[in-house]
């Protein structure tokens, strides 16, 4: 029997929006209530929703899947951060050709039972390689530094990518655990979504046996997919820019100041023509990159933007570390960055500018 993806969604915001948006600042600052959450996503089969049914996973079509971030993100940030580094370990376990691998993990992952985050942004950057991946007798030797892995104390594993002689990449599963050969930074000091437990590791001669390997893939791969899911990060801030309108609209039932209607209702249409838009690019799949880098940063100026409309229409209650805007508008930042390529950072620069006075 199929998955029917409007259930999915349905029953995905009525659970956001009772269970998890009361507690959302909670959930930005302690990791213990954000792991309680993660596991009553599991609990309701919400953390393969990629995945194959064959493999014990929803297998909703992208537009569900992109419907769901954007919803997770409106109600919480950093839930929304930390589930999607599991869905996408998911989706690169599901695509790989290591069936050993699928039959280990796949059938865990939407339950949570096994928790999987990513570590290979390091891949996008340019000069000499952070992390380098050495030919040896029984696979390769991992040597290097991963600068971002989020879910420390969640994760059982994480990917990482690493950077082979020839320039191609392998991608691989390590244990996301202090030992002789991989060194754990402490969490870092994040403005937002610190309870995402985000560290730094350092690895030094660790051995990824060839069973652990999921895939190899060539040099400028990484580059190739950011183009063509350029607006796939979207929709986490498009998420947080209708969580800063959800306080702008509080805020006029509350205060009955028309100027706040107003303001609502201009960025309401303004989000909803972004949001739309994306969408049938998507679909369609015919706008080129150009179109769909500026949608991307639409949505990122729209999330700033709504944001700060609702810390305005808060007044000073918004500086309070409590207060519902002042974390949305630390989530905008996150989503900012997010995912960001130099293209993406020139487009964002760029709606800056662009804006009317």
């Amino acid at each position: 029997m199929g998955v029917s993806f409007s259930s999915v969604i349905n029953e995905a915001e009525t659970y956001l929006k009772t269970i998890i948006a009361p507690q959302a600042t909670e959930l930005d600052r302690d990791s213990n209530a954000l792991k309680i959450a993660l596991k009553e996503m599991g609990d309701r089969a919400l953390l393969a929703l990629r995945i194959p049914q064959s493999w014990g996973g929803l297998q909703c079509n992208e537009a569900t899947f992109h419907r769901f971030q954007m919803l997770i993100a409106r109600y919480s940030g950093a839930l929304a951060f930390l589930q999607t580094q599991h869905q996408s370990a998911g989706n690169l376990i599901a695509n790989s050709d290591n069936k050993s691998l699928k039959q280990n993990y796949l059938p865990f992952m939407g339950s949570g039972k096994i928790l999987v985050g990513v570590g290979f942004s390091q891949l996008r950057r340019q000069g000499e390689p952070l992390m380098k991946a050495t030919p040896v007798a029984l696979g390769y030797r991992l040597d290097g530094e991963v600068p971002w892995i989020t879910g420390f104390g969640f994760f059982q594993d994480f990917i990482i990518g690493a950077t082979l002689p020839n320039g191609d990449a392998v991608y691989g599963i390590v244990p996301f655990e202090e030992c002789d050969r991989i060194q754990l930074s402490a969490p870092m000091e994040l403005t937002a979504m610190k309870s995402t437990n985000t560290v730094n590791a350092k690895i030094d001669g660790w051995l990824l046996a060839r069973d652990r390997i999921l895939t190899i893939k060539p040099a400028g791969a990484i580059e190739q997919q950011d183009l063509k899911n350029v607006l796939y990060h979207s929709f986490f801030a498009l998420g947080c820019a209708r969580a800063g309108l959800d306080i702008v609209e509080i805020n006029y039932h509350r205060k009955k100041l028309l100027f706040l209607k107003h303001a609502f209702d201009s960025l309401d249409r303004e989000l909803t023509r972004c949001g739309q838009a994306i969408f049938e690019a998507l679909e369609s799949n015919l706008q080129p990159f150009e179109t769909k880098l500026q949608l991307r940063a639409k949505a990122i100026n729209l999330a700033g933007r709504c944001t700060q409309a609702a810390v305005t229409a808060s007044s000073g209650a918004a500086n309070s570390l409590q207060h519902p805007a002042q974390r949305v508008y630390r989530e905008a930042l996150m989503f900012t960055v997010f995912g960001q390529t130099t293209a993406v950072m020139q487009a964002t620069l760029e709606q800056l500018l662009c804006e009317k006075t």
